[in-house]
């Protein structure tokens, strides 16, 4: 899921990020990644709003198979081709899966009511539950299987795929798919024998893959996508014949950051280095929210909070001594330094929530009461959602006031302590009062704090800074800690987040969870088919000790977003030790094959051979392959494990910066200036809504040499065109508003040294060259 709404406003501040995807025009990459589980829920329920859709398992699996088949022969990858399907996930992952399908199975059951009760008659066959997508089940165990057949039987009969090395990283292997990509791409750079020039391209739907492919710091990433419509509901094309595909070159990325913070590029007292650059933008992205971490409070990416964060980074950063996002390791005195300039943002938002404050008191002589603040949306910058005619005749509230009259009396006793607040005026004074009491209003009703202390807050700031470094080392180092998540639905205030420079982080690594002890953890009641029996009464059962974990009815809770799939789904995290002990006695009951499901498992690495190895049996819906030539060997994921000495950071020192590669653009060899201002660049066929980046050209001294000068110059000529985007282009003619001088090649007449005839733009030839102009200028 990564990071709702970035690939979207990336794209919108960024205009020329994603390249349509020509057939003769794709650039030649090395390697292919393959992120599967998009494919697999687009496949298996590509229109979660039709109650009458079924499908059967068969067509699932031939179109996966199909899927994949068509995405293979887009990119034609030389080398390797690596499908990674998400195994256990991390803790920090499981409570947003975890949320995601509590949220599905309820929607999926709303859906059905509503049907019926319009007098719709469904289907009687079963509907698809999505929820079986998770590692340990039995139709991921089936798809493993069929995906293991469909790699020999490609690699036996497709020459294509016989060139390349073929990865299947399946469920069975812990780690979400593509953080195990990236573990493979940190290994690979390890390697002595590895090319620093290797053309990578990752398939995959998460908007947090712009930030992994960018932290590998590879010079030739693309990210391959399918067409997104983009409106009031989200529509992806259901066939890959049907769909449009789109490459996001991050090279392109990374020269848009680059004039992103061009300002600050000679006033850093220390060397500036785009690469270092990189590394704090992906920092940046976490403070918006992500699978692992809840946003903070007024950084919404739909109110700017990313113009905001690369504003206040510009601010600060020529004031340290060094970049913040070290390759992974928080340097925690610049990144305070960081959050205390940032922290202004909560006070300025404020401002708005007083004024309501104020006039809901001058309105009533009172402040709201409890009731009446659940109605008021603290992080959505709207008014008191309640009728002033209504309100008179409710009462004050006691527990409220008491906090009132508390904050009072601890804010009086900093004021006589604090010489910065003499010459504060009596408004000035009253508005801290009230911020204050607001955060603790957030603590309380948001975090369900009973009391808000110093302790709580400073545990607040360390928890969140916490997440970030886990994160980091997530992205940069692989999974530091499989046990460790962040505690809370909500992420404290920028302004509490404050005094943990001197802070010690240290991760127990753990062990990744098995499979069936996965499920039990994100799992509703509704989804405990899924599970094999003997765990089902603990979903259910009123005696089980951990039947308050799946609770049938809860809460959402927009805050501050506007789309119901934002919303923080408020059901109880899951105490690690109380679930496994609660599962221990089951296991016994399991039989052979459902105690298999439970295990992990290795990547398999297929090689094609000339040998025949025989015939190999088909499982079902499929015939056996005949002659098999692909060589199946089995790799531990600890295989690829890299030591701290072994990692190496940033781009790689022997990287030949000076090679093109047709189709991997570069914003090099033409002089441009940028300015980002609003003005409805067209993007994903919609004008954008947000300041874009726009690039302007700066025209040579002789703009308009004659037409013959330069016929004689670039006529029968191979050049590049389409910058930044860069495609090899023959020059077959040139023209102006008046003629047309057209190539002729020496197996074309060309007699007496001619090398170019004439047309003349007239009628309907003018009027063509007219409309060529017009699009080649709105392009």
């Amino acid at each position: 899921m990564g990071v709702p709404k970035f690939f979207r406003y990336t794209s919108e501040r960024y205009p020329c990020l994603n390249e349509l995807v020509k057939q003769y025009q794709i650039p030649d990459f090395d390697i292919m990644y393959l992120d599967m589980n998009g494919i697999i829920h687009n496949c298996s329920h590509p229109d979660d709003s039709d109650p009458h859709f079924r499908i059967t398992e068969e067509k699932i699996i031939k179109d996966i198979f199909h899927y994949i088949s068509i995405l293979f022969q887009i990119i034609k990858p030389k080398k390797l081709f690596f499908m990674a399907i998400d195994g256990v996930a991390p803790r920090a992952k499981m409570n947003q899966q975890r949320g995601r399908r509590f949220r599905s199975a309820r929607e999926a059951e709303s859906l059905e009511e509503k049907a019926k009760a319009k007098g719709e008659v469904l289907p009687t066959e079963k509907r698809f539950d999505s929820n079986c997508i998770t590692p340990g089940t039995v139709f991921m165990a089936r798809l493993h299987e069929q995906l293991q057949y469909f790699v020999k039987s490609k690699m036996s009969t497709d020459p294509l795929w016989s060139k390349v090395k073929v990865i299947l990283s399946g469920h069975e292997t812990p780690g979400e798919g593509e953080h195990k990509i990236m573990d493979y791409i940190r290994w690979a750079r390890s390697q002595p024998e590895y090319d620093p020039n290797t053309r990578h391209c990752l398939y995959g739907l998460d908007a947090d893959l712009i930030m992994l492919g960018m932290c590998t710091h590879e010079p030739h990433f693309a990210l391959l996508r399918e067409e997104v419509k983009f409106g009031k509901t989200t529509q992806r094309a259901t066939s890959p014949e049907e769909t449009n595909f789109y490459l996001l070159h991050l090279s392109l990325m990374r020269a848009y950051l680059e004039q992103e913070f061009i300002s600050i590029k000679n006033s850093l007292p220390f060397p500036y280095d785009i690469e270092k650059i990189v590394d704090d933008w992906v920092l940046m992205g976490f403070l918006v929210g992500n699978d692992f971490i809840p946003h903070l409070p007024n950084m919404h990416i739909n109110n700017d909070a990313l113009p905001l964060l690369y504003k206040t980074y510009m601010n600060v950063l020529p004031t340290l001594d060094g970049y913040i996002n070290e390759a992974g390791d928080l340097n925690l005195g610049r990144f305070e330094i960081f959050m205390q300039e940032l922290a202004k943002i909560d006070k300025e938002k404020f401002q708005d929530t007083y004024a309501d404050l104020k006039y809901f008191e001058g309105k009533t002589g009172r402040r709201p009461n409890a009731m009446e603040r659940k109605e008021y949306k603290p992080n959505n910058d709207d008014t008191f959602n309640v009728n002033i005619d209504d309100i008179k005749a409710n009462k004050p509230d006691d527990e409220l006031q008491a906090l009132i009259n508390a904050t009072q009396e601890m804010y009086m006793d900093d004021m006589e302590n604090d010489e910065e607040y003499d010459d504060t005026s009596d408004e000035e004074a009253t508005m801290e009062m009230e911020f204050k009491l607001h955060k603790k209003d957030y603590y309380m009703n948001k975090l369900d704090y009973s009391k808000v202390t110093d302790e709580v807050l400073a545990d607040q700031a360390e928890g969140y800074v916490r997440a970030i470094q886990w994160n980091l080392f997530y992205y940069y180092k692989g999974c530091p800690s499989w046990c460790w998540y962040y505690p809370h639905h909500y992420a404290p205030y920028i302004s509490d987040i404050r005094d943990f420079k001197d802070l010690q982080f240290e991760f127990e690594l753990g062990e990744p969870f098995k499979p069936f002890e996965q499920l039990l953890a994100v799992l509703p009641a509704a989804s405990k088919h899924l599970l094999p029996t003997p765990f089902h009464d603990l979903m259910t059962d009123e005696d089980s000790p951990i039947v308050h974990y799946y609770p049938l009815n809860f809460e959402t809770d927009l805050n501050g977003k506007k789309n119901d799939w934002e919303a923080v789904v408020l059901i109880p995290f899951i105490d690690e030790t109380n679930l496994l002990s609660a599962m221990s006695p089951c296991y016994q009951r399991l039989t052979e094959e459902e105690l298999k499901r439970n295990m992990h498992g290795p990547m398999l690495v297929y090689n094609w051979t000339p040998e025949n190895l025989g015939q190999i049996v088909a499982p079902q819906y499929f015939p056996p392959i005949a002659v098999s030539h692909a060589v199946e060997t089995a790799v531990w994921r600890t295989e690829l494990d890299v030591s701290d000495d072994q990692l190496i950071r940033g781009m790689l020192p022997n990287v030949d910066r000076d090679i093109l590669y047709p189709g991997f653009p570069t914003m090099r060899y033409m002089d441009f200036k940028t300015t980002i201002k609003k003005c409805k660049v067209k993007v994903f066929d919609q004008p954008s809504r947000n300041e874009s980046m726009i690039i302007e050209l700066i025209p040579a001294e002789n703009t308009d040499p004659p037409l013959e000068l330069v016929a004689e110059k670039l006529l029968g000529k191979i050049i590049w065109v389409g910058w930044p985007h860069l495609t090899r282009a023959k020059i077959i003619s040139v023209s102006n508003e008046k003629k047309r001088l057209h190539h002729i090649d020496k197996q074309n007449n060309n007699v007496n040294g001619v090398r170019f005839s004439t047309e003349v733009n007239m009628g309907n030839l003018h009027k063509q060259w007219i409309s060529e102009r017009s699009t080649i200028i709105e392009q």
